[in-house]
């Protein structure tokens, strides 16, 4: 494991049981402080890197370690498409949930959970239902859950996916607001080219059948990163670059 990397994959295959093989041949280092965006056709293996790293799955080959005590893993969270709120339980006890879970003290509980929630912008739906959330605000209450525990890395498994273009943007922006304030390393999975480019320090593509690394592109956008970069000459060559590289390993 390289010694700048937080998180390290080496030759990591997958298959389930006598299946065909998902992945093959993973390498990929992933340091401190990166946003890697994994976007490929659908059936690639995204989502199963995503739970590779997250040790949700165990590889079919090849070695993955996570800098840190207890293989790292205490200090990574996952959001997943959907948001996963309970529905019985109010927007600030959703939130509060893995707080719960750890054993953390009910005062610290508390004020972690109106920190999180006025961090993602919540603060004013604390006692809401997600029945009573939109979309975008249930991502939001999804992410303060996971934000909650302060992870080191926060894998994202298209948690935009099912929203409109005009909140997934919106939802992007705040994304990096928060990460500003609340530092995290980022595995992101998207279909979106657009989302991908706005969001990463690099875009791993992925070629199917198995699913193995294309083509990497790092975005050198510093942050923050403004809506206008959408209009910036450089980030509209880097949108087509990618959009090339999908193209390429299309099916």
């Amino acid at each position: 494991m390289s010694p700048a990397a937080l998180v390290s994959l080496e030759r990591i295959g997958k298959r389930f049981g006598g299946g065909p093989e998902v992945l093959r041949g993973i390498d990929l280092a992933i340091a401190p402080g990166d946003f890697v965006t994994f976007v490929g056709p659908s059936g690639c293996g995204k989502s199963t890197l995503l739970r590779l790293i997250a040790g949700l799955i165990p590889p079919s080959e090849g070695t993955i370690r996570v800098a840190g005590s207890g293989a790292g893993r205490e200090k990574m969270f996952f959001v997943f498409q959907d948001a996963n709120l309970l529905p019985w339980r109010r927007t600030a006890a959703n939130v509060e949930l893995p707080l719960l879970l750890r054993g953390v003290e009910p005062a610290e509980r508390r004020r972690l959970v109106d920190q999180t929630l006025e961090l993602v912008g919540l603060a004013d739906a604390r006692d809401k239902y997600p029945w009573q959330l939109s979309g975008g605000m249930k991502m939001r209450a999804s992410i303060a859950r996971a934000l909650s525990v302060t992870p080191e890395i926060l894998l994202l498994d298209e948690p935009f996916g099912s929203l409109d273009e005009m909140t997934r943007d919106r939802l992007n922006e705040d994304l990096l607001a928060i990460r500003k304030r609340d530092p995290f390393t980022a595995c992101f999975v998207t279909h979106a080219v657009a989302e991908a480019v706005f969001l990463s320090t690099r875009i791993v593509v992925l070629a199917p059948s198995p699913g193995r690394v294309a083509q990497t592109i790092d975005i050198p956008f510093p942050y923050p990163r403004p809506p206008e970069l959408r209009e910036d000459r450089e980030y509209l060559r880097l949108l087509a670059e990618v959009t090339r590289a999908l193209r390429a390993v299309r099916p």
